[in-house]
């Protein structure tokens, strides 16, 4: 085992790595931009060092900073997080020829699975086929508008290498994918530095089901249950419960067992995440891997009663898995809430500002992913996520139940949150059947068509 943990990131996933760090008896070194001096994280480890100014291309993605800081603090270990440098292959390899464990997969596994297109090939040779789409990269639009007039309308033009809905744009005829292809791979370069999109056929409702893997450097490999993922808006994650309700049970089991077989045809090691569409018919896609911890992860803890994160860094440490799939015993249902600052009456527009005052609620079955306090300024440079809400039931109703009574005691003071948005939608009918799909947001919430 490694004996010092740099954390390079920030806000709430900083914190949780220390954390778990701390009950391993490991230190910690929090790096952290000039803004971000009285963030928590920065507070809690046991070193610190800034790393730069406030703009995230100059500390957060800094990577020959973020090194430094590790050689100078004699850390010799660094967790990523999720966001920022967590998906980033050069990063991991850096680490690698620095003699620095990244606690995450290799720098391959990374590169594989973060081009979209590319991955979905690696996995098509394996038997486990996405959804219909272009073969490879489109060049350009000529090439857009063949494949949409074989595949037919609507199609979804993705960056190659993108996620979080970035570089990513729906397009229902011939005019909307002229209009569209040039703007998604603008964005896609400005976002991740590659301008490549490709195109898949767009499925009509879909549910949105990701399974969360484990794997050790020996060939092991474990699932967690899957998460719903499916309350979005504009393709980011607002709300993920485990297990999904009304999911057929063999297409649990065999989306469990793609996910684990995906793992293994990249001789995957660390915490990730295999994710798929599923549509009204039942008919099951994969859509990517995610090569990291995620923001929901939580929600896998709570129904499993283990630490994701206390693994992830004993796997790095070249430990087996202490885990065997029969073993992992499923309880109950867990639900959580990201609360953002965000103005939802306001087409959700992001505020930083000071928070005055924070409340968190307490009992049974509720956890609470922080980095806020009273009197801390929320910064406008980075993600708007405050906390993460997590509430667990005997079943769904109980959740639900606990999930209202927490929402309501949970006060951030100072600037708009998207609580009362979750209020909203745990009270919609339609959710509360588990009638849930991608578009939810847009069609049940919001009206949009």
């Amino acid at each position: 085992m490694f004996k010092k943990v740099l954390i390079a990131n920030r806000g709430e996933i900083a914190l949780r790595v220390i954390r778990a760090c701390r009950e391993l008896g490991l230190e910690t070194v929090a790096v952290h931009s000039d803004c971000d001096a009285d963030c928590a994280h920065v507070k809690y480890a046991d070193q610190a060092i800034c790393i730069g100014p406030h703009q995230p291309s100059a500390s957060y993605l800094n990577v020959p900073n973020i090194v430094s800081a590790a050689e100078i603090s004699g850390a010799d270990a660094i967790h990523p997080g999720y966001g920022f440098l967590a998906e980033n292959a050069q990063f991991a390899e850096v680490c690698e020829s620095c003699n620095i464990t990244f606690i995450g997969p290799s720098s391959a596994s990374i590169t594989d699975m973060g081009n979209k297109s590319r991955a979905k090939k690696i996995m098509a040779k394996a038997g486990i086929n996405g959804v219909p789409g272009s073969d490879g990269p489109v060049k350009d639009e000529k090439e857009a508008l063949k494949f949409a007039k074989e595949a037919g309308y609507p199609v979804i033009v993705k960056a190659s290498a993108g996620g979080g809905g970035r570089g990513m744009r729906l397009a229902q005829n011939d005019n909307e994918l002229r209009k569209l292809f040039n703007t998604a791979r603008q964005e896609a370069k400005s976002a991740f530095g590659n301008p490549e999109v490709y195109i898949e056929k767009y499925l009509d409702h879909p549910r949105h089901i990701e399974i969360q893997i484990m794997a050790d450097n020996y060939g092991n490999v474990i699932h967690f249950g899957e998460r719903d993922c499916s309350i979005q808006r504009r393709h980011q994650k607002l709300l993920e419960e485990s297990p999904a309700v009304n999911l057929d049970s063999k297409i649990r089991q065999a989306l469990c067992k793609l996910a684990v077989k995906a793992a293994k045809t990249i001789n995957y090691r660390g915490a990730g995440t295999v994710e798929f569409l599923v549509d009204k018919k039942g008919n099951y896609y994969f859509m990517e891997m995610n090569t990291r911890i995620q923001v929901e992860h939580p929600v896998t803890e709570a129904v499993c009663g283990i630490d994701l994160v206390r693994e992830q860094i004993n796997v790095a440490s070249g430990e087996k898995l202490a885990i065997i799939q029969s073993k992992i015993d499923f309880k109950g249902h867990a639900i959580e809430f990201r609360i953002n600052a965000e103005n939802s009456e306001n087409n959700f527009l992001p505020v930083a500002g000071k928070v005055d005052y924070i409340n968190i609620p307490g009992g049974f079955g509720v956890r609470v992913d922080t980095h806020v306090y009273s009197g801390y300024t929320v910064p406008p440079f980075y993600d708007s996520l405050l906390a993460k809400l997590i509430v667990w039931g005997n079943n769904r109703e109980e959740a639900l139940a606990r999930a209202k009574r927490t929402l309501t005691e949970l006060e951030i003071k100072g600037l708009p949150t998207t609580i009362p948005f979750h209020l909203k939608v745990i009270d919609n009918d339609y959710f509360k059947q588990g009638k849930v799909y991608t578009n939810f947001i847009a069609h049940r919430i919001l009206g949009e068509k």
